[in-house]
């Protein structure tokens, strides 16, 4: 008899969970967003509009779209809809991963790299190139993905949905990587796993090869001779093995051969100058970094068609610094003129992206990008600047970056204007994914919505 009653609660339990496994399956995958503001960033805004997101893809985006019978609908009355924020040059996703100290103003060599860990015992010295010091080309970020990362979450509840991640603790840092901000499984989240090589103008001090920039600068040059070589040679044997010896693997030189891009550090007009003229030396694709003083160098950018990456972490005294010191005309005007950057860069036609650079919240970025809207920077550029031109400065734009049909539906909804004091992030969708930000006095874990929405007018 008691068997005959465990036997009966198994099978009702059992298909209790077999029914909630079922709800989950049927969780909504279809939504519409009516009569919204479409922001499409790559064409006209659609003032009353909508959207219908299919599967994580847009599936149409305008005037008159049809409802899939399947959708939830939502009425966006009142909300604009822009396409998901993307951080150009980000540490999210990697709790280990600090960002880079800023640069002293008007300092040398651009933004430096973290402090790499500690480790016991005195370092090897480098005596030559051949010791291939300060040298992790072959690390791969997209490996050390933790979707877990608070930092994930916090950047999404502000509206971004997409970062570029790259090491930073050495002269040739590693493989940078763009994922998408939501996911169970790191796997899942990532959109190109190598979008480029971070160089960083980190020297030894005197104490160790390099060990000065002039030397930094020359280990650049050989490393990627090298490179050369070594592609060279590779593509000679795999086209005719037979009666040639085979090429010895070389880790580093593989992924800087394989890098599609470099991006390299640039404060001041003359490292903007040097980078220029480097890059063109070595016939490689540079993204420069910093830019902080770009306004000077707007017409030399727009020439070498290299775009540039933006810090929000505007120049500023150092808080420590004695207050009896006074700091020379140079650096005054380099912190006062930073934020003038992104509007000379735009009037100039030069392409050009924000990232975050260790700035603290997406609150604080999108203050720090309305300093230089106050600057003279449109808005339309301001927006531009944090969607479709990263997009286009890591080829990704054929798939984020825009309200497009057959984009990934990264959206971000507001309440307002997304430069405006006063707006608020009312929902975000990463890959089709529906979130809500938190409440800001309590930030429990952020879920995608699953079996109800509270805002869905009809299900047709």
């Amino acid at each position: 008899m008691h068997r005959r009653r465990w036997k009966i609660a198994w099978c009702l339990c059992a298909g209790l969970c077999l029914g909630l496994i079922g709800a989950d399956a049927e969780a909504p995958q279809v939504y519409a967003l009516q009569n919204a503001r479409l922001v499409r960033v790559s064409g006209p805004v659609i003032e009353a509009g909508t959207i219908v997101i299919r599967d994580g893809v847009i599936a149409a985006a305008g005037v008159n779209v049809p409802v899939p019978a399947d959708a939830w609908v939502m009425d966006a009355r009142g909300l604009t809809v822009y396409p998901g924020l993307i951080d150009a040059l980000s540490t999210w996703g990697v709790p280990g991963l600090a960002p880079p100290p800023p640069a002293p103003a008007g300092g040398r060599g651009g933004p430096r790299p973290a402090v790499p860990p500690v480790v016991t015992g005195p370092p090897p010295v480098a005596h030559g190139p051949q010791d291939r010091p300060s040298n992790t080309s072959y690390l791969r970020v997209a490996d050390q993905l933790a979707p877990a990362d608070k930092s994930i979450e916090t950047a999404r509840d502000g509206g971004f949905t997409t970062a570029v991640t790259f090491p930073n603790a050495n002269i040739v840092s590693g493989e940078g990587v763009a994922f998408d901000l939501a996911g169970e499984r790191a796997g899942s989240m990532v959109l190109n796993p190598a979008v480029g090589q971070y160089l960083t103008l980190k020297t030894n001090g005197f104490t160790s090869f390099p060990g000065s920039l002039m030397g930094t600068i020359a280990y650049l040059r050989q490393l990627l001779l090298d490179a050369e070589q070594y592609k060279t040679a590779r593509a000679i044997y795999n086209a005719h093995p037979r009666g040639l010896a085979r090429p010895a693997y070389d880790r580093t030189s593989e992924a800087l051969a394989d890098s599609p891009r470099f991006l390299m550090p640039a404060n001041r007009a003359v490292e903007i100058d040097r980078m220029l003229a480097f890059a063109a030396e070595m016939k490689i694709k540079a993204v420069l970094y910093g830019a902080a003083e770009a306004w000077r160098s707007a017409e030399a950018l727009q020439r070498a068609g290299a775009p540039v990456l933006v810090s929000l972490k505007w120049p500023t005294r150092d808080r420590e610094a004695d207050p009896a010191d006074q700091d020379p005309q140079r650096i005054l005007e380099y912190r006062e003129a930073a934020p003038n950057t992104p509007a000379a860069l735009a009037k100039a036609g030069v392409k050009f992206a924000f990232y975050s650079d260790g700035v603290a919240t997406p609150k604080e970025m999108l203050r720090a990008v309305k300093k230089a809207i106050d600057r003279g920077l449109s808005r339309e550029d301001a927006l531009r600047a944090l969607t479709l031109s990263p997009a286009e400065i890591y080829g990704l734009d054929d798939r984020i970056g825009s309200l497009d049909a057959g984009k990934i539906a990264n959206l971000t909804v507001t309440d307002g204007d997304l430069f405006d004091d006063k707006t608020k992030v009312k929902y975000i969708f990463v890959d089709g994914r529906k979130f809500e930000p938190a409440p800001p006095d309590a930030k429990p874990e952020t879920k995608p919505d699953t079996k109800k929405e509270p805002v869905s007018e009809n299900r047709p």
